[in-house]
């Protein structure tokens, strides 16, 4: 098989990456519009945000939590927001003494309450720890945002007309996984947009 030229190589992922983002951009833009609103009608009445995902999800859930605890692009104060994904000590203590699908779902019963938003990853819409999680935050009356692909999975069986999916229309793992952090970004900007319009 002949070697690629890098530089070929590398521009294939660009235009990939390009067209899968004009795709969502055309079906997305309403929905990320309901997902902020969601957020911030939490965030106004006193609630926080939990955010699981595993691997690159992972990745994407404490990203988005640093950009609501510290700042996005405005300075503003801190938001409540919880990354499940960042206490080993938890994650281990819970995968040994029960199982692994469960390392979110305690979380969300131990932390979430009724008006808290539940931001679920997973690129296949079908990570079992994360679809434990949506049940524990339905049980806990809180709403979800699900950022997926593909077809959506299962995470789309389980939610309601109140929960908000943000589902990138892509196959590949690595292109869903680059909409969702344009869409992490889109939800901070909004949030940072509506609190500054707040403060003049």
């Amino acid at each position: 098989m002949k070697p690629v030229d890098p530089a070929t190589r590398i521009r294939q992922h660009f235009e990939a990456s390009i067209r899968v983002k004009q795709a969502a951009m055309q079906a997305l833009a309403p929905r990320i519009a309901m997902a902020a609103d969601t957020l911030l009608s939490a965030l106004h009445a006193g609630g926080k945000i939990l955010s699981c995902g595993n691997g690159g999800s992972a990745g994407d859930s404490q990203h988005f939590s640093s950009e609501m605890l510290n700042r996005f692009e405005l300075e503003r104060p801190g938001l409540p927001a919880i990354a499940l994904t960042t206490d080993t000590s938890t994650l281990t203590s819970i995968a040994n003494d029960y199982d692994y699908s469960q390392v979110f779902s305690r979380q969300v019963f131990a932390l979430g309450n009724s008006g808290d938003v539940l931001l679920a990853i997973s690129t296949s819409g079908n990570s079992a720890n994360v679809l434990a999680a949506v049940a524990a935050a339905h049980d806990r009356d809180m709403r979800i945002i699900a950022l997926t692909g593909g077809s959506g999975g299962r995470i789309r069986d389980m939610l309601t007309t109140r929960d908000v999916e943000i589902c990138v229309p892509a196959v590949s793992t690595a292109r869903i996984q680059e909409v969702h952090l344009l869409v992490i970004h889109c939800l901070c900007d909004l949030v940072d947009q509506n609190i500054a319009s707040q403060e003049t």
